[in-house]
């Protein structure tokens, strides 16, 4: 029972972690570029496991009582996106985006920092599938068992950020030119501002 409940945390996680897709469009431009990796993985890992924890712990039913606070991500998050989604708009406009581009180049851990924690907690979604369907999830395994549905899940979230971010290198090759920057970022522009949309369209159940 307990090594199938870590394997079923394991494939649970990765199934939800890897369709979170805006965060994982941030991780994989970042991993292109080759800055800050480790900063972006490290919080976007980090951040998962501590809501799949809280949420096996028994946060994730208390969350899903307070429907408001999930509306205030909503709005919040709709608002970041478009942003985000606008400006990866403009650089493939103007194709400022590819590798030499300088002012990605002296952009602060700072900045990089506030977004990746933006990217993970203004996502309503997160919230309901690590606190709430995990937390939920998991109280089908007594005892430890529970847990180590936890720990498979956080190791599935550790697994899959390190993957995009480090593994991102091996396409360099194909964002040598700008064009395919231009074509990267518009297709960023499109998601992102499509899940704004989405968000602001469609009430959180």
């Amino acid at each position: 029972m307990q090594p199938a409940a870590a394997l079923a945390g394991f494939l649970t996680g990765a199934g939800l972690i890897i369709a979170i897709g805006a965060q994982n469009a941030f991780v994989l431009r970042q991993g292109l570029k080759q800055q800050r990796v480790a900063l972006v993985v490290a919080v976007c890992a980090a951040g998962d496991i501590a809501l799949i924890l809280l949420g096996v712990a028994g946060i994730g039913a208390a969350v899903a009582r307070f429907p408001l606070l999930l509306e205030v991500l909503r709005f919040g998050g709709a608002a970041f996106l478009a942003v985000y989604g606008l400006m990866a708009a403009r650089r493939a406009w103007s194709g400022g985006g590819g590798l030499d581009a300088a002012s990605d180049m002296q952009a602060g851990w700072r900045r990089t920092l506030l977004v990746c924690l933006a990217f993970t907690f203004l996502n309503p979604h997160v919230y309901l599938d690590t606190m709430v369907l995990l937390g939920s999830l998991s109280t089908r395994y007594p005892g430890d068992a529970r847990w180590l549905f936890a720990a498979g899940a956080c190791l599935a979230s550790v697994s899959w950020f390190t993957l995009l971010g480090v593994g991102a290198r091996w396409l360099q090759p194909w964002f040598a030119h700008a064009r395919a920057w231009r074509w990267l970022d518009a297709g960023i522009a499109v998601f992102m501002l499509t899940l704004s949309v989405l968000l602001l369209l469609r009430p959180l159940q």
